[in-house]
């Protein structure tokens, strides 16, 4: 059984930092992405990153380049989204999400961590 489970979410200001943390089990790592993304009230959810797990590969969205970092621990089996230079419109619920590297969507989600940055 599939699990994720993230942490790390809460209240910040703009400018700080935070850094978030989804393990994982029941996966074959190395047949898959794993991914971040993000839901604001009365938004679509939207793409963050995501980190293939053999390659260490990574891929962003526009809107966080150069201040989020994804990475993964193997040792773990955690993966991590370091959020810097946050903005109030970061405040979203962060969801992390796994998808074979063979399949176009991600079929894996976890429970979601509200992330809340204030001005």
């Amino acid at each position: 059984q599939v699990q994720l489970l993230e942490s790390g979410g809460g209240l910040v200001h703009a400018g700080d930092s935070l850094r978030l943390s989804c393990a994982a089990s029941g996966l074959t790592f190395s047949m898959y992405y794993m991914g971040w993304f993000r839901q604001a009230p009365g938004k679509e959810r939207q793409f963050v990153a995501a980190i293939r797990w053999s390659t260490g590969s990574t891929n962003y969205a526009d809107s966080v380049k150069g201040r989020f970092t994804i990475s993964r621990d193997s040792a773990k089996n955690t993966v991590y989204l370091q959020m810097g230079s946050l903005k109030p419109e970061d405040t979203a619920v962060y969801y992390c999400a796994a998808r074979r590297v063979d399949l176009l969507q991600y079929n894996y989600w976890g429970q979601g961590t509200q992330v809340t940055v204030s001005s």
